[in-house]
């Protein structure tokens, strides 16, 4: 086989990418991925990692900040901004070299530059202004059977609130302060916002978080959401729901925004705002449009094993819909290779991808929740346990969380479970587990949790849905 041609190019370095294209070189398929900026994509570089770097920073000083409450006295603490920035960047550039390492050890062929897809099998890939890796190949044609797209996702930006990268921001400008602002306002409450909100809180910020939809986290159970919200408003963040930003006036030192709910019209000015409403698929550039790639809603079409409507073209990760997590792009990426190989993976089901929010407090979910879960028909019985009654929590000064689960009260299936505390993004998997073996109430019910734990509230959270919790 020549050098330009390969049984698989996968367009997109990032978690998905890079992922297929190991997974591809395992199952003895000549693999190359396009890479035009940076191996690891967005997650690596400037999203999950680095950010979970700065909030680990932000947890540290919070945790100095209540000290004395466990005997301890931590006296002449500061922030010190560039560290910290430069400790996240430093998470992140470990972690792209050892993506590279990854690559080469599987040797998985890098194609550097800018890649379009010219015809049904073919790439060009083009300049770029980043620099290549050493060993990687450069601007040419190149052909391949199959073709992953798993170009990512960008921020969406709101018309009026464009950002500048000076006083209106990204997730990019967020994740590099040179400073901590004063002032900070968040327009957007899922993920992204929630987290940027905790961080900024912890740093010193006076932090407004703004959110159109009536409950922050919208995509999360609402009695998770109304905790969060109500340990966010007794950390001091001002939270506005329901709550439409009409437009922005800038001055040299900061931005006004123009922000309407059901009680009226204010004006909240802050030093910086992060814009944090979401990602849009890159979907542009590529070349599908002349291939007549299906895409609707900024994202392309394809099914549980990635494939497009054009043959021999699959699309995986944020680019083909929510949600838009690395994990999710990860296992989509694998299933779909293993099925271009020949295999019989199962198609990945979205219900069954965990959420994790790694705010403080922590949120994680898994499956449907309450209400939707009512909106599907199901008769459901639901069981909760508050934080405060399990000994680990108590033990660790963070009691403020709540355990959720949703069953099927037909079946005793479990449905979903719906986390807020300490390290219930850890947690989680237990119930995704469960989900994917289509456990039931009493099955869970009769597992042993070890003491002393936090997973002791999930078991209690199990036993609260049928014969009652034991701790409350």
């Amino acid at each position: 086989m020549a050098d330009d041609t390969f049984d698989v190019i996968i367009i997109g370095g990032g978690p998905g990418g890079y992922v297929a294209a190991i997974r591809a070189a395992q199952l003895g398929l000549r693999t190359a991925v396009a890479e035009r900026s940076h191996l690891g994509g967005i997650c690596l570089n400037w999203g999950c990692i680095p950010t979970k770097a700065l909030l680990r920073s932000a947890e540290l000083r919070d945790q100095f900040g209540v000290a004395e409450r466990f005997g301890l006295h931590a006296d002449g603490l500061r922030v010190d901004t560039g560290g910290v920035v430069e400790h996240s960047r430093r998470a992140a550039a470990q972690l792209t070299r050892g993506v590279d390492g990854l690559l080469k050890k599987n040797k998985v062929t890098v194609l550097w530059g800018s890649a379009e897809i010219t015809a049904p099998g073919t790439i060009r890939i083009g300049e770029t202004d980043a620099q290549r890796p050493r060993g990687a190949n450069g601007p040419g044609e190149y052909s391949a059977r199959h073709i992953i797209v798993a170009t990512g996702a960008r921020p969406r930006t709101l018309p009026g609130l464009e950002p500048d990268k000076e006083r209106v921001w990204t997730y990019f400008e967020a994740m590099v302060p040179t400073e901590i602002p004063r002032t900070l306002a968040v327009v957007g409450s899922g993920a992204i916002g929630a987290e940027f909100a905790s961080f900024y809180r912890s740093m010193g910020s006076e932090v407004t978080l703004i959110e159109a939809l009536p409950q922050i986290l919208p995509a999360e159970d609402e009695d998770i959401a109304r905790i969060v919200r109500k340990d966010f408003e007794g950390r001091g963040i001002a939270v506005k729901t329901g709550a439409s930003v009409g437009g922005a006036t800038h001055t040299d030192n900061s931005v006004t925004l123009t922000v309407t709910t059901e009680e009226g019209s204010e004006d909240i000015t802050a030093e910086r705002v992060i814009s944090a409403i979401g990602v849009v698929g890159n979907v542009e550039g590529f070349g599908l449009e002349a291939l007549g790639v299906e895409i609707e809603r900024g994202t392309i079409l394809a099914d549980g094993f990635g494939r497009t409507n054009v043959e021999g073209l699959y699309a995986i990760g944020d680019v083909a819909g929510p949600p838009m997590l690395a994990h999710k792009a990860q296992h989509e990426g694998i299933v779909c290779v293993e099925a271009i190989a020949g295999g019989t993976p199962d198609p990945v089901d979205p219900d069954k991808v965990p959420a994790c929010t790694y705010c403080s407090p922590q949120v994680a979910s898994v499956g449907l929740t309450e209400a939707a879960a009512r909106e599907a028909g199901y008769e459901v019985k639901t069981g909760r346990f508050p934080m405060i009654g399990n000994g680990k929590a108590v033990v660790l000064g963070e009691t403020g969380g709540l355990m959720k689960t949703v069953f099927d009260a037909d079946s005793g299936r479990l449905l979903g479970a719906h986390l807020v505390g300490p390290e219930v993004t850890e947690l989680i998997q237990g119930f995704v587990i469960a989900l994917n073996m289509e456990a039931r109430e009493k099955d869970l019910a009769h597992t042993i949790f070890p003491h002393p734990t936090l997973s002791e509230a999930m078991h209690e959270a199990i036993l609260g849905a049928g014969s009652g919790t034991i701790h409350i």
